[in-house]
């Protein structure tokens, strides 16, 4: 491996590993900022549907943004946006107001939403460049974030420290990292000139009606689901379905965190072994399983450990069929674009379901919807199978 592209591995690293101190450093605080704004599971779905309309609007314009400018700019502009919407939130909160908190939610939604596609088509050309598996590592960072984020907001949760200044300070950290590290993505990735797409692309199918890549978006969405309706509620399923005080229920949520993280790490050398395909069904199973736990077991300890076996699940969905998606057949990265906005459709879908259901039916209940949906993901996981010489050739023509 060359030094250039080690530092750009590198920096792959750092820029999924702030997302996720920042989105669990929220989400760790969502008892105290519920309580704050004073509103009901309900209203929480609402101002929660703030992050997925953010998200949808992001991801939606990130994949013709990237073929138009490449990249590098839309993870910048994203990441700065995850920044402020960190800080806007936390305003919020501090204001007393839901709808702050929604704007900020939406604010950081758009960021994380359309920076995270850009980061995705970079992340897989640089996996294409190691070749081997590396999406699941890059992943394992954001997920490192996440644990970061998760014990150092419980912490904060037990001292009672103000939200604004906590989000105030995970802004500034944001903003810094990506300072020096942005430098490091090159310039172009993903890019589409005009002239290449008439020449490549003039007599091939469009990636959206490749059933093969709409099934890899299937599981995506399923599994990125899970993960979502975990960083959006776990905490308060723990609070007010199990009984766990905040603090605990954001402990809980640092358990899943950390299963996320384990699983990544471990997850490059479980796909080269075993293969997508096994990978991507194995990780569906032990979701469902944990998944079904928490509902269904009124036990608080079982649900502790239920949550890491729901993060173990969770773990590998979205980079391993990310990766599936980028390698599904030609232009690469309107591929993974398109796998990874069908796969955030479960951003703008979960919050407000879930607190529907979790008002009228108690939140528990509300995650036999999650739970069908994994379970349904491990029957189209055959789909990330990489293609056959002759399905190949299809491909091509």
């Amino acid at each position: 491996m060359t030094t250039e592209l080690a530092q750009r591995r590198t920096a792959v690293f750092a820029l999924f590993f702030i997302p996720g101190l920042t989105i669990s450093s929220w989400v760790s605080r969502t008892p105290d900022v519920r309580d704050l704004v004073g509103a009901s599971t309900a209203e929480m779905g609402l101002i929660l549907f703030g992050l997925a309309a953010g998200s949808m609007v992001g991801v939606l314009f990130s994949g013709p943004l990237v073929a138009l400018w490449g990249a590098r700019p839309v993870i910048a502009a994203g990441t700065t946006a995850v920044a402020a919407g960190a800080g806007v939130i936390g305003i919020g909160a501090g204001a007393g107001s839901g709808f702050g908190v929604a704007l900020g939610l939406a604010l950081f939604g758009l960021g994380m939403g359309g920076g995270e596609v850009a980061l995705n088509v970079e992340g897989a050309e640089v996996e294409r460049l190691l070749g081997r598996s590396t999406m699941p590592a890059m992943h394992g960072f954001f997920s490192l974030g996440t644990v970061v984020g998760a014990l150092g907001g419980m912490g904060l949760t037990a001292v009672e420290f103000p939200v604004l200044v906590h989000l105030a300070v995970v802004a500034a950290v944001v903003l810094c990292v990506l300072f020096f590290v942005i430098r490091r993505v090159p310039h172009g990735v993903g890019r589409r000139s005009d002239a290449r797409h008439r020449e490549t692309g003039a007599d091939r199918t469009p990636v959206w009606k490749d059933t093969k890549l709409l099934l890899i978006g299937c599981v995506i969405l399923a599994l990125a689901m899970a993960e979502g309706t975990a960083n959006d509620w776990l905490p308060l399923v723990m609070v007010d379905g199990h009984g766990f005080d905040p603090a605990l229920g954001s402990a809980v949520y640092a358990a899943f965190a950390a299963a996320m993280t384990v699983g990544r790490f471990a997850g490059g050398r479980v796909v080269d072994r075993f293969g997508r395909a096994a990978a991507l069904c194995a990780s569906a199973l032990v979701g469902a399983v944990g998944l079904a736990l928490v509902i269904f077991v009124d036990h608080q300890a079982v649900a502790a450990a239920a949550a890491v076996l729901w993060g173990l699940g969770a773990s590998l969905g979205f980079p391993v069929a990310l990766s599936a998606a980028g390698d599904s057949g030609e232009d690469s990265a309107a591929r993974v674009s398109l796998a990874a906005t069908v796969g955030y459709v479960a951003f703008l879908v979960g919050p407000p379901s879930l607190g529907y259901l979790g008002e009228h039916f108690g939140l528990r209940q509300a995650l036999l919807l999650v739970l069908v949906l994994v379970a349904a993901a491990a029957f189209a996981t055959p789909a990330a199978r990489p293609l056959t010489p002759r399905t190949v050739e299809q491909h091509s023509r």
